[in-house]
């Protein structure tokens, strides 16, 4: 069983992706993750995440990466957004994630261009979304609430103003751009607090899945 869950930048996707994993006990890989730490090590190597071969370097970044704070910061989060526009990067990234995709039990993967790409043949696809705002809202009061350097200070106009740009970059991009599969099930959080979020994609799973 492979569940893909697509969506925009602080749509909720990651947390639903990771209640629907402990639900039904199958493996989680928040697929975003890899490509934050392809744009942090960028960053290490003093590249610029626009150049297509600097951020191909980056592909090749160590495992520990993936465990450091900074790849939730909203910085490193713009990085992700700008590396993951060259065709070689997610070239490189395809196969971690099929293979992740393709193992014994099944998997719930969260992403961009799961039900599109790297999994078009999921049995569940979902696409999470909720408006510009209320996504702006969520992103903010995470970062206050963990303090990821002192981004509580930002002000939530900038947030959104980050988000539509992501967003922009995200849909625009040749290769892979964020979309919803066409039999994924959309689901618009927007008015949802956590709870009802979960039962409406655990609902929705479970409508697919017969």
């Amino acid at each position: 069983m492979i569940i893909a869950v697509d969506g925009p930048t602080a749509s909720g996707k990651g947390t639903l992706a990771k209640q629907i994993a402990a639900h039904f006990g199958v493996p989680y890989l928040d697929t975003g993750l890899l490509y934050r730490a392809v744009g942090r090590q960028v960053a290490i190597n003093g590249g610029d995440p626009d150049n297509a071969d600097d951020a191909i370097v980056a592909c090749s970044f160590p495992d520990e990466l993936m465990q450091d704070d900074i790849l939730r910061s909203e910085e490193t989060g713009g990085l992700a957004s700008r590396v993951s526009v060259h065709p070689g990067v997610r070239k490189a990234l395809f196969k971690r994630q099929r293979a992740f995709a393709e193992q014994p039990g099944g998997a719930v993967l969260d992403g961009r261009d799961i039900g599109t790409v790297i999994a078009p043949d999921a049995d569940v696809k979902l696409f999470i979304t909720a408006s510009v705002q209320e996504r702006a809202r969520r992103r903010w009061l995470e970062m206050v609430d963990k303090h990821i350097d002192h981004e509580e200070e930002i002000p939530l106009s900038e947030i959104e103003r980050d988000v539509v740009n992501r967003d922009s970059r995200d849909i625009n991009r040749k290769d892979a751009p964020l979309k919803a599969a066409p039999d994924a099930v959309i689901i618009d959080t927007t008015s949802f607090d956590r709870d009802a979020a979960f039962d409406a994609v655990r609902e929705a799973v479970e409508r697919v899945l017969g």
